[in-house]
C-alpha cells in the first residue's frame, strides 16, 4: 500500500469546478431527510480506504466473476447510504461528465458528513481513480471487528502507517452514529467466553443495553454510539472515561490501559486537540492507495464497458 503524492487540494478547480459544492448538496439534503445517514457516510471511508487503498472498491456491486466488499464480514447489514454515492455521481455526470472519481467522492461526502454535523472542515485531497476490482476475501481479512481489543487495533493501524494518536483519533469517527446490539451482545452476556458481562461497563449504563439489546431480541435493533449521537464532538471520549463505550473496540481504548488511555483522556478534556487530530488522520487514511490501475467509473456499482476501440458502451 502507498502513499500518492499525486492527490492534491483543487484536483478539480479547472475540469469540475463544482465538484466540491454539489457533493455538499446532497450531503446536507440527505441528512434532512435522515441524520444518521451522516455517520454511514463518513464509515464508508474508513471500509474503502484499509481494503487496498482508497478506490471505491467498497462500491462495486457483486457480479457473476466478482464476489465485491458489500456482502463481507464487517459491511453486511451493516453499511447502508451507498445510495447517497450514487446521487452525488448521478449530478456530477450530468454537471461534468467522466471527471470525478468515485473514489474521490467517498473522501469529500465523508469530509461533509463530519462538517454538518458540528465538526471540523479540513481541504481533502483530490485526484484519485477508481478500482477495476473488489474482493470480499481482502475485506474480510483486513477489517477489524467490534469485539476487536486495543492490541488488535494497534497492529492494524501500524500496517498503514497510522499511529496510536490516528487510532484513538479516528475512532472518535463513533461520535455520531449508531450500532447494532448484534455487535454487543457478546460483551452484555458472554464477554471473552465468562458468561458474564464485560466489568469494564459502567452498571447503568449496561442495563440500559440489556433493555435495548435483551437475550433472544433482534439484534438488527440500534442504540447511540455515544450520548451525542448527531453532533461530532468529544462526547465520545467522555464516555469512554466512564465506562459507557456501546463497542467493545471502543471502550477497550480506555480500558486496555496506555498506550491508547492518554488519548482518551487527551481528547476528552480537549476537543480542539480531537479535531486537530482527527484531521491528521483522516488526511494520511486518505492517501492510502494500491498503485493498481484504474478509471473514472460513470456508475460508481460497476466498471465501465468498453469496446475493442476503448470507447465506452452505454
Amino acid at each position: 500500500m502507498s502513499a500518492s503524492s499525486e492527490l492534491r487540494p483543487g484536483f478539480y478547480a479547472e475540469s469540475c469546478p463544482r465538484a466540491e459544492s454539489i457533493v455538499r448538496d446532497v450531503m446536507r439534503r440527505a441528512m434532512i431527510k435522515e441524520l444518521r445517514s451522516a455517520a454511514s457516510v463518513m464509515r464508508l471511508q474508513f471500509h474503502d480506504c484499509f481494503v487496498n487503498g482508497c478506490d471505491a472498491s467498497l462500491l462495486l456491486d457483486d457480479t457473476p466473476m466478482m464476489l465485491g466488499e458489500k456482502q463481507s464480514l464487517s459491511n453486511i447489514n451493516s453499511l447502508r447510504s451507498y445510495e447517497i454515492i450514487d446521487e452525488v455521481k448521478e449530478m456530477l455526470e450530468k454537471h461534468c461528465p467522466n471527471v470525478v472519481s468515485c473514489a474521490d467522492i467517498i473522501v469529500m461526502a465523508a469530509r461533509d458528513a463530519v462538517v454538518l454535523t458540528g465538526g471540523p472542515n479540513w481541504e481533502v485531497k483530490l485526484g484519485r481513480e477508481d478500482s477495476l476490482i473488489a474482493s470480499q476475501e481482502d475485506s474480510n481479512k483486513i477489517m477489524p471487528s467490534p469485539r476487536a481489543n486495543a492490541t488488535l487495533l494497534i497492529d492494524l493501524f501500524r500496517k498503514f502507517n497510522l499511529s496510536v494518536k490516528d487510532l484513538v483519533a479516528l475512532s472518535g469517527s463513533h461520535s455520531i452514529g449508531n450500532g447494532r446490539c448484534f455487535s454487543i451482545m457478546f460483551r452484555l452476556y458472554n464477554q471473552s467466553g465468562t458468561g458474564l458481562p464485560d466489568p469494564e461497563i459502567e452498571p447503568e449504563f449496561r442495563e440500559k443495553l440489556d433493555k435495548l439489546c435483551p437475550i433472544g431480541g433482534d439484534e438488527n435493533v440500534t442504540g447511540d454510539l455515544d450520548a451525542t449521537p448527531h453532533l461530532f464532538d468529544n462526547q465520545y471520549f467522555k464516555d469512554l472515561v466512564s465506562g459507557k463505550g456501546f463497542l467493545n473496540s471502543d471502550q477497550t481504548l480506555f480500558s486496555a490501559g496506555e498506550p491508547t488511555r492518554k488519548f482518551v483522556r487527551l481528547f476528552s478534556r480537549d476537543e480542539n486537540a480531537f479535531f486537530k487530530a482527527f484531521v491528521e488522520g483522516m488526511v494520511k487514511m486518505g492517501d492510502l492507495q494500491s498503485g493498481r490501475p484504474g478509471e473514472i467509473r460513470r456508475d460508481c456499482r460497476v466498471v465501465n464497458r468498453k469496446d475493442v476501440h476503448g470507447i465506452w458502451l452505454e
